[in-house]
């Protein structure tokens, strides 16, 4: 995987890269957007912990398919509201402290989820050598 954050366009807002280039023969894993459920069916309050857990639940699809976070490529996160991004932005952060290369990312503010007291939403691609 290859970082492409040209000098030529405004550095990224935080720690993303504006693409990342996957070389051929990678095997990808597409994952569909996870809530901040736990296994349980329980959901914890405010964004911040919702999206650590859809980060969670992330990594256990990365295991699964015998990866590792730094094989994520791209994220695209959803927000319920303006005031939910920094929380989402805390638990983002702490996923891609650590990651050799920092993936794409993107967030948008939607009107809502399917059940109301859900905040959070976060989709992601990996690719593996």
């Amino acid at each position: 995987m290859i970082p492409i954050t040209p000098p030529s366009i405004r550095p990224p807002f935080a720690r993303y890269a504006h693409a990342v280039e996957v070389t051929a023969g990678a095997r990808l894993l597409f994952a569909s957007g996870q809530l901040g459920l736990a296994p349980d069916d329980t959901l914890p309050e405010g964004a911040q912990a919702q999206a650590a857990r859809c980060f969670a639940n992330l990594a256990e699809i990365l295991a699964e398919a015998s990866m590792t976070p730094a094989n994520v490529v791209r994220l695209n996160a959803f927000v319920s509201a303006r005031e939910h991004m920094a929380g989402y932005m805390a638990a983002r952060d702490a996923f891609v402290a650590d990651l050799p290369t920092p993936p794409a990312s993107t967030l948008v503010i939607v009107t809502g989820f399917t059940r109301p007291e859900f905040l959070v939403e976060v989709e992601m691609i990996a690719a593996a050598e």
